[in-house]
């Protein structure tokens, strides 16, 4: 479950290509985990749903 804080990816692996994400208002917010400072990406809703229903195609 997303909260309002950054959560890691469980499938982050020890190559260090990781993502978080966290809740934000109405969306949800995506960034590098290594790089803090980095561009946050921000998804709706549907958007986020849509790319979770996708994951592994």
């Amino acid at each position: 479950m997303l909260t309002q804080t950054w959560r890691k990816s469980s499938r982050s692996g020890p190559n260090g290509a990781c993502v978080e994400v966290r809740l934000a208002g109405s969306g949800v917010e995506i960034r590098d985990s290594k790089l803090e400072a980095s561009p946050i990406l921000s998804a709706g809703q549907a958007d986020w749903r849509a790319l979770l229903h996708t994951e592994g195609r």
